[in-house]
């Protein structure tokens, strides 16, 4: 279900290769904690473990938790009520019980298994929880090249199951990004993919606000329209927007229209534009590169980052190991050095660096 597509990619320049050992790389949502393979082992299969992303020389992982997908899964309407996907495949992986019947328990699952990897290879991964350890990690990456950040984030907040202390209980796992939706309305918005595709709730609010306050990055990913407008209004720091495209080059639902793109910018957030056909309506670098071109012409390149959704079920045309395609397409584009580092990496770490810190912390 994760597969790369086999097609074209040009040859790497010597260039590319040199400008993209000294990048600063971050991505900001891959879904491996979902799958069963170790993390920590090379596969031959998916997109995304420990050895190729330090093949990649990625900086920061944000890892995600999917803990609900409806059968018949579509980008137009999907409803709540659905037969859950991710039921059978907690049940077939032989997860823990309680991952079978709750929402909450298979996101604290796949924080433990972020946790547990990084304990099993502390030289070479690391669990991201504040800027102190962001910037540890950076010293030591300066020194030794390792280890590699990851950050925990969830894909929509449904696995609170309706109770406002349960943010909490993720946040003591470690979650510091948090989409509101996903695929379907739930009882904090509606999604962009749901049936009524309404705005926030009262619980969304109370939640959202609690997610500022605690130093949890909002991520209006899946987010109906409506809900990012709402989102955006009400935003006290800044909004990532962390795997999806841009209507302006692939005019598919799940992506954001301009006047999303200039709100997003102007809470200070970010756009990562992700690798599959859904955000960049193909799988070449030069249509990621062309999505990540209209945002920067749009609202500054300050505002550009990397979302690529790997084993997200997608179909792609590298893995991580292979993301110096994307420097070599920048390059290719016309973007600066500095632009490209901004781009690769530097914006995203700017805003989670922000966005993880507690409010009464926040710079």
């Amino acid at each position: 279900m994760n597969v790369i597509d086999g097609g074209s990619l040009p040859e790497i320049t010597d260039e590319a290769r040199e400008l993209h050992a000294t990048l600063t790389i971050v991505d900001l949502h891959s879904d491996t904690l979902m799958w069963a393979r170790d993390p920590v082992e090379r596969a031959d299969r998916g997109h995304m473990d420990l050895p190729r992303l330090i093949d990649g020389n990625v900086a920061l992982q944000v890892f995600s938790s999917v803990t609900k997908s409806p059968a018949g899964l579509n980008f137009d309407e999907n409803s709540a009520d659905a037969r859950d996907n991710i039921t059978l495949l907690a049940i077939g992986q032989l997860q823990p019980v309680s991952t079978w019947t709750s929402l909450l328990e298979r996101s604290r699952w796949h924080a433990s298994r972020l946790t547990r990897a990084a304990n099993q290879a502390p030289d070479a991964l690391r669990t991201i929880r504040s800027p102190e350890d962001i910037d540890a990690l950076l010293e030591q990456r300066n020194a030794t090249g390792r280890p590699i950040g990851g950050l925990f984030s969830v894909e929509g907040l449904h696995n609170l199951e309706g109770r406002a202390e349960n943010l909490q209980r993720l946040y003591d796992d470690g979650m510091r990004m948090a989409g509101i939706t996903h695929f379907f309305d739930n009882e904090l918005a509606g999604s962009m993919h749901g049936e009524d595709k309404g705005g926030l709730t009262d619980f969304g609010r109370e939640m959202v606000g609690e997610m500022e306050r605690m130093g949890v990055i909002v991520d209006v990913a899946h987010c109906s329209h409506q809900c990012v407008a709402e989102l955006i209004t009400m935003a006290r720091r800044p909004l990532v927007s962390s795997h999806g495209g841009v209507q302006a080059t692939c005019p598919v639902n799940r992506n954001l229209t301009d006047d999303e793109i200039r709100g997003v910018a102007a809470t200070g957030g970010v756009i990562g534009i992700g690798y599959f056909d859904g955000a960049v309506c193909d799988t070449s670098p030069q249509a990621i590169v062309a999505a990540m071109r209209h945002v920067a012409d749009l609202v500054g390149v300050e505002h550009v980052a990397l979302g690529s959704d790997y084993d997200g079920t997608v179909e792609v045309r590298f893995d991580t190991a292979q993301i110096v395609h994307v420097t070599q397409a920048l390059i290719e584009d016309g973007f600066s050095e500095d632009e490209i580092r901004a781009i690769m990496g530097l914006n995203a770490l700017r805003v989670i660096r922000a966005g993880i810190a507690p409010m009464e912390q926040a710079p």
